[in-house]
């Protein structure tokens, strides 16, 4: 029996009533005290910690694909088609009609996925040093990518009708990576709601779009408001859809067990969103025998501050090292497949990755799928340089730990803390820059350019202030020969050999004291 919006928010203060006056602490309807290591309130969550193997990762990839590929358009196409005046807007107009008689609904079927293999893909992401992958699993459009319990709009009932997140979570463990899954659900209420709109000028004005159609409130959401300009925080989505978002996500988690789970913003609804991550803490330890391998990422310090979750910066890279964990989730060209568009050069990828890791950090990379589902040619050259030079530095990346400082050179300048959105602002780094890790007493120096016959490494120079002792060797990875160096007040002096051993960010495997 479908209810309306009014007599559902009658229930739930019915139901809030009724629960405060059973034990404390007060949960929402449908939320109650976990079985396992966690409850449902920061308090509870702020002892978690994070799990080694994402400590130890450094770089998972990402495929950011779903039915908004269909149009390769680029990322928002559901919500900007529906911004009179924005290109995508008149690109659907041009193309596929007035929103009001051809909309969102009906580019479903053109997302076929007709070429897409997960496990040749999971295969080539291994190779290329991935440790980790990420499925999307419901983006804003409102469409879930796997067998839904509470959404018919979903994978398997439409467009390819095929289990994304299933077969994508089957072929990452396969071979051998840990599974991760993103919900960007929790702002569809407003992110979508323009769909509901019209236009203010042309022949059409003021004939609705088809999102106000109620045969397809499932998917456009019944939000109470057009928010046109969109405000990324929670005021005035009300308590049904919270507690809709809870369930949907909940529903995911249970059915794959994801060992990462991101959400596009801070964590979100409160008691909902505590319930939910303390519901994937609880679920991994009892598959863990009581240890929690679960990850739970946030785009909000305050959530990784206090021990929550995962900080997550969306293209962007933190100010300094910190002292836990936390990830750069970034994307080669558009978060969704867009024709034409000139992507990140492996150089700044790599730079990017090796920058990250200095200061503690994982890279989450972003390949966009086309509708088919494969790669295109540009998207395979990347890949198969970042594949090239993790052959022969991966060392230096995986299961490291940073060292005093994460490197110096003028690419080195500071960006605020946590700055999100920073990447188009950074320098291109040059053979002047050096990153550093570590891993057990082996330090690693990245020069990131090829210097011309020698390279100096002041933070090395003999009892500087980072209590830099006698170095004892000095190899450069990719070369098999011997390296003429001197350790000196200076820094360390290493003269390179005359071919380079390969074309992106040379380490320099340093032991001693």
């Amino acid at each position: 029996m479908k209810i309306s919006r009014r007599t559902a928010v009658g229930l739930l203060g019915a139901a809030f009533a009724t629960r405060a006056r059973s034990v404390e602490p007060q949960f929402p309807p449908g939320i109650e005290p976990e079985n396992g290591p966690f409850q449902p309130t920061r308090q509870s969550l702020s002892a978690y910690e994070i799990p080694q193997w994402f400590a130890d990762a450094k770089f998972g990839i990402w495929a950011h694909w779903g039915p908004q590929s269909a149009i390769e358009d680029g990322d928002w196409y559901a919500r900007n088609m529906y911004m009179e005046g924005n290109p995508q807007y008149n690109y659907h107009v041009q193309h596929y009609g007035h929103p009001s008689k051809f909309g969102y609904k009906d580019t479903i079927p053109a997302w076929k996925a007709e070429k897409w293999n997960p496990e040749e893909l999971i295969s080539l992401y291994q190779k290329a040093g991935a440790k980790y992958f990420m499925s999307m699993g419901v983006h804003h459009d409102n469409f879930d990518l796997w067998n839904s319990k509470y959404q018919r709009w979903n994978a398997v009932n439409m467009g390819p009708k095929k289990d994304i997140v299933g077969s994508w979570a089957e072929a990452a463990r396969k071979q051998g990576l840990r599974f991760a899954v993103s919900d960007h659900l929790w702002i569809t209420y407003k992110w979508f709601s323009v769909s509901h709109g019209h236009d203010t000028s042309g022949p059409l004005a003021g004939v609705t779009y088809d999102g106000a159609d109620p045969k397809f409130s499932d998917l456009y959401v019944a939000s109470d408001d057009v928010y046109s300009q969109l405000d990324w925080n929670e005021s005035n989505i009300p308590e049904w859809w919270k507690q809709h978002w809870h369930l949907r996500i909940k529903d995911l988690v249970d059915k794959y067990q994801p060992d990462l789970l991101y959400v596009d913003g801070a964590l979100p609804f409160e008691s909902y969103g505590y319930a939910l991550v303390a519901h994937h803490y609880n679920q991994s330890a009892k598959r863990n025998g009581g240890k929690v391998e679960a990850v739970y990422t946030t785009k909000r310090l305050q959530d990784s501050e206090h021990g929550v979750a995962v900080l997550d910066v969306e293209r962007g890279v933190v100010d300094n090292i910190w002292p836990r964990p936390w990830q750069t989730d970034t994307c080669i060209g558009d978060w969704h497949y867009k024709r034409g568009i000139q992507y990140k050069t492996p150089k700044t990828v790599i730079d990017m990755l090796v920058d990250i890791v200095s200061r503690n950090g994982n890279l989450m990379l972003n390949f966009p799928l086309p509708a088919s589902g494969q790669l295109d040619l540009e998207e395979m050259n990347v890949l198969a340089e970042i594949t090239r030079w993790m052959a022969v530095n991966s060392e230096a990346i995986h299961g490291t730990r940073p060292w005093k400082i994460y490197g110096e050179g003028p690419g080195s300048a500071k960006p605020a803390k946590d700055s999100a959105f920073n990447e188009s602002k950074r320098q291109d780094l040059t053979a002047a820059d050096v990153r550093f890790t570590t891993k057990g007493s082996t330090l690693y120096a990245f020069v990131m350019g090829w210097p011309d016959f020698e390279v100096n490494i002041a933070p090395l120079a003999m009892n500087n202030q980072y209590r830099v002792g006698k170095i004892q060797n000095v190899e450069l990875l990719g070369f098999d020969g011997k390296l003429q160096w001197l350790q000196n007040d200076s820094g360390l002096k290493v003269q390179v050999p005359q071919q380079k051993p390969g074309d992106y960010a040379f380490v320099f495997k340093v032991s001693g004291s």
